[in-house]
């Protein structure tokens, strides 16, 4: 193990002074709601939940549809989700509250601390890093092993079937997503700590945050009476479907449940609010290009030409001639989830939704093209009105 050094002290957060609504923004947000709600009619989808988070306020927060296509049973800003690899977001940010923390850093080598973990190569095993795992520059093919989540096999059989797999690139040469490679990030820290993920996760985030219906199990979500179904498309209509319990296997990756009320909450400690929990400086770092990667999600080009993408550390880096979006999405067992973070203009939003399609595919691209075209006169007001943003200078 490697050596603690001082850990990062960190602010103590005084409430938040109540601020004046800014007109402007909440005509966008209006609007906004109006198009959402064309949406979800125009594409049926059964439901869905979204939220947006201007600085530290919680501006918009909205529940759309059913639970379960032809019931009346109303999603609700509790209501909870699967939100799949949005998961892997959130094993970066507890990552960097660790180190914050000291118990890690991000260039420690998984071997350290998950003595029996291989590669293919001697070599690269031994060269492997958190940070590499976090950006998926670990060497491997695409996908490594993710048939095999899918039915059901244990993390550690996973992992250690590794090895047998030939490697494409050196460790940190080359971008390729991973889901069991990804997780690996949980025994490390059960190792640094003797703390399971999941207890890990509730201690330093979920309940921090007051993230009070988020969970990171099969159970949790069988059990809690407020959860949205997932749903597929058959017959040109969403039908419901079974949840099911893979990628609870690979939980860092894809493990987690919440409501939007939950994101919402995250959403403000990403956007620099929480520094009782994690300094800005650390999502600087979460934020930042570890590997140039290809955007897949076309709605997001089209929205504005890209200039460039990248990963991060549990983040995809999307950036354009004038701004920068900080982003990720999910997939699993009929769940959509989306995240997007503005970071010059200190805006966030999250979709969830209970089907995949054009609503969660199209909702925050829509967000932004209605907030760049009213962003001067938004900020005008503000800076008018002397509200001052509390958060770092945008990325470059």
């Amino acid at each position: 193990m490697k050596e603690n050094k001082t850990a990062t002290v960190k602010k103590k957060i005084a409430p938040t002074p109540p601020k004046k609504a800014n007109p402007l923004l909440q005509e966008l947000l209006q609007d906004y709601n109006k198009e959402i709600n064309s949406l979800a009619l125009e594409t049926n989808t059964p439901g869905a939940a979204i939220a947006v988070v201007h600085d530290s306020s919680i501006v918009f927060l909205k529940s759309y549809g059913v639970k379960r296509a032809g019931s009346t049973d109303s999603v609700d800003v509790n209501t909870v989700f699967r939100i799949a690899s949005v998961s892997k977001c959130f094993a970066a940010f507890l990552t960097g509250i660790l180190v914050e923390d000291s118990v890690l850093s991000w260039d420690n080598h998984v071997i350290d601390y998950v003595p029996n973990f291989k590669l293919s190569s001697p070599e690269e095993t031994q060269r492997l890093s958190i940070k590499n795992v976090l950006s998926h520059t670990t060497g491997l093919p695409y996908h490594a092993y993710t048939n095999m989540v899918e039915e059901g096999i244990a993390l550690d059989t996973m992992l250690s079937w590794l090895k047998k797999i030939k490697l494409v690139s050196k460790v940190g040469d080359a971008y390729s997503y991973q889901n069991v490679a990804y997780s690996v990030i949980g025994p490390v820290m059960q190792a640094a700590t003797g703390k399971t993920y999941e207890s890990l996760m509730q201690e330093k985030v979920f309940g921090p945050l007051k993230m009070n219906t988020a969970s990171i199990d099969y159970a949790s979500i069988m059990q809690n009476p407020n959860v949205a179904k997932p749903h597929l498309r058959r017959s040109r209509q969403w039908k419901p479907a079974k949840i099911t319990d893979t990628y609870y296997n690979v939980a860092p990756a894809g493990g987690i449940n919440a409501s939007i009320s939950d994101m919402a909450q995250w959403m403000i400690a990403l956007l620099g609010n929480r520094e009782d929990i994690i300094t800005r400086a650390t999502l600087h770092h979460l934020y930042s290009p570890m590997v140039k990667a290809r955007s897949k999600n076309r709605n997001y080009g089209r929205m504005h030409r890209l200039s460039d993408s990248f990963y991060g550390l549990g983040w995809r880096i999307l950036y354009y001639p004038n701004d920068t979006l900080i982003y990720h999405g999910g997939y699993v067992n009929g769940y959509r989830s989306e995240v997007a973070i503005n970071p010059k203009d200190k805006i966030a939003v999250c979709i969830l939704a209970n089907a995949p399609g054009e609503l969660a595919d199209n909702g925050i691209p829509l967000f932004f093209d209605l907030f760049n075209t009213r962003r001067d006169s938004i900020n005008a007001w503000e800076e008018k009105n002397r509200i001052k943003f509390l958060g770092t200078p945008a990325i470059p």
